[in-house]
């Protein structure tokens, strides 16, 4: 051992060399390069292609694996289908992430106008958005959880406990019913300092129970430093998560090898902000975890301390650009008089950002983490309740970051009816079809939801267009025309806009396609099953027979 006569533990510090990653994936396979295949458009074959798969994306319900959704990227994800070409098209949608924007497509158009009428839209649709109240986050997760007022109920009781800017994650849970719990706990901006700290690969996430937290002050830049407290938590086999201004790559090198081997389960966080603020930061974290910062201003030397100054949290939650930390409440006392400390800076700070930053910091430190533990009877039951819950959630947090608009596609309708004055400022009469052609696509959903229940599409869109109101519309549902926002039917703008921009932008990529290139699949060879041998033709296997002739 480099740091010791006597070999205490199974920690490697010697050789730090990182695992090296394949340059491509011809290093692990020569014949891994897939062949490919080009295709011209020449004659408009390639995007009628496109279009089909697109068309298909638009028209169907779900294919794959059973699973109960309402939510159209989840569908997306599942479909592969079997001609390239329209394979490519489905991408670009799933690209996009919405279906009902599927049908821009049938008509040639110039993709100048569709983006200078898309960034005109926005425009006028944070004109007509306006801040969603607290009473109405409730109806904004129903909607996006399918009219699911029961998860809409809990993720606005959740918001409420935690505050609108607070953390509210999704869990499964032990038990059939789903349930909240408020636990101590902060988030922040940072994530791990290298990918083979990842625990779970399909979500390239780390996620520790019951494990430690080394804080430090300053940037680690030899990796003996830290021996005397990576030992301890291999000997009593306890994760470990270093938070520190910096960590140089020959001191993380050993740490990244040991935790592959199999010996260490730890990982390495930079601090959050910079300056002063990271030292605050490091100090909120120490406080809420009960640890101890290591600095050298306070006379404490990372090679000497023990585990005494390590802090504690019963559930730590890393990827690649955030840090979740749980806590048993036990600090709940020291976490109260922080923030009081906290309070009085404010009120003796006038100037407004540093009032902001404090703020923040009281937030982080007092507000909580809501969970939300997700329970069913069924494997296939409990994906669509967390799938309902994760769109509910985003949904919410959608809309009360940007806002909310008119459900029912009737914001869009209305939207429409700006395009003839768009088309007035778009420099040649191509461009104008290109408008006129979003135009139309605008007023699809209103025109899908009044089939889907059973109604002639114009007349909805001309009853809606007739009234003033921006709020007023036709609620499917109940088969009457109402004000939509009183009736709990909205959309989070957030969601409304990224629609416009993201459908655009593939339309965009249709129209200016010339050539596509896909990989040629190779089609495996079936291995045939031998033929099970007759009584008269069968042998004994050669080990077999050789080891009999032994005895």
């Amino acid at each position: 051992m480099a740091c010791s006569p006597t070999p205490i533990s199974a920690l490697h510090f010697s050789n730090p060399v990182l695992p090296k990653r394949p340059s491509s994936p011809s290093m692990l396979n020569p014949r891994a390069m897939a062949k490919k295949e080009l295709y011209f458009n020449h004659d408009g074959s390639t995007t009628k292609k496109l279009q089909a798969g697109v068309d298909m994306v638009a028209n169907l319900n779900k294919y794959g694996p059973p699973k109960i959704v309402n939510d159209g990227e989840t569908v997306l994800k599942e479909i592969e289908l079997e001609d390239p070409l329209e394979n490519v098209g489905v991408k670009l949608v799933r690209q996009a992430g919405c279906e009902d924007y599927c049908r821009w497509y049938e008509s040639c158009s110039n993709a100048r106008g569709i983006e200078k009428t898309a960034k005109a839209l926005v425009s006028e649709l944070k004109l007509m958005s306006r801040e969603v109240e607290d009473h109405e986050l409730v109806d904004v997760a129903a909607v996006s959880a399918g009219n699911d007022y029961v998860v809409g109920n809990m993720i606005a009781d959740a918001l409420r406990q935690v505050g609108r800017k607070g953390v509210v994650t999704i869990e499964k849970g032990k038990c059939t019913e789903n349930s909240l719990q408020i636990v101590e706990g902060m988030q922040f901006d940072r994530g791990y300092l290298s990918p083979y700290f990842v625990t779970d690969r399909q979500k390239m996430t780390i996620e520790f129970h019951n494990c430690k937290l080394l804080v430090v002050d300053k940037k680690i830049t030899n990796p003996k430093e830290m021996f005397k407290i990576l030992d301890s938590a291999v000997k009593e086999k306890y994760p470990i998560v270093i938070v520190a201004e910096g960590i140089e790559q020959e001191a993380l090198a050993p740490v990244i090898r040991n935790k592959l081997r199999g010996v260490l389960k730890a990982a390495a966080i930079k601090a959050p902000a910079f300056g002063e603020r990271k030292s605050q930061y490091l100090d909120d974290i120490a406080i809420l975890t009960g640890g101890t910062v290591i600095r050298d201003e306070m006379g404490l030397s990372l090679e000497k301390v023990g585990k005494e100054v390590l802090g504690s949290a019963i559930k730590v939650v890393i990827t690649k650009g955030s840090t979740l930390i749980v806590t048993d409440g036990s600090t709940r006392k020291a976490v109260e008089e922080r923030v009081s400390q906290i309070r009085r800076l404010v009120e003796n700070t006038e100037e407004k950002f540093q009032k902001k930053i404090l703020n923040e910091r009281i937030a982080r430190l007092s507000a909580g983490i809501a969970i939300l533990q997700v329970g069913a009877q069924t494997q296939v039951e409990l994906k669509d309740k967390q799938l309902r819950l994760e769109d509910a959630l985003n949904a919410t947090k959608s809309a009360i970051e940007e806002g909310v608009v008119v459900g029912g596609g009737c914001t869009l309708l209305r939207l429409s009816t700006t395009v003839d004055g768009i088309k007035q400022v778009l420099d040649n009469e191509e461009q104008k079809i290109g408008a006129e052609i979003f135009k139309r696509a605008l007023r699809y959903p209103v025109r899908l939801i009044a089939k889907n229940a059973g109604v002639n599409g114009n007349v909805v869109i001309e009853k809606v267009l007739s009234n003033d109101n921006i709020n007023y519309g036709y609620n499917a549902a109940r088969d009457r025309y109402e004000d939509l926002m009183k009736a709990g039917i909205m959309d989070p703008s957030k969601v409304v806009r990224c629609c416009l921009e993201h459908a655009a932008s593939v339309a965009k990529t249709f129209l200016t396609s010339d050539a596509v290139v896909v990989d040629i699949k190779e089609l495996e060879p079936i291995r045939r099953r031998p033929p099970m041998p007759t009584s008269g033709d069968f042998c004994f296997p050669k080990e077999v027979i050789l080891s009999a002739s032994c005895v």
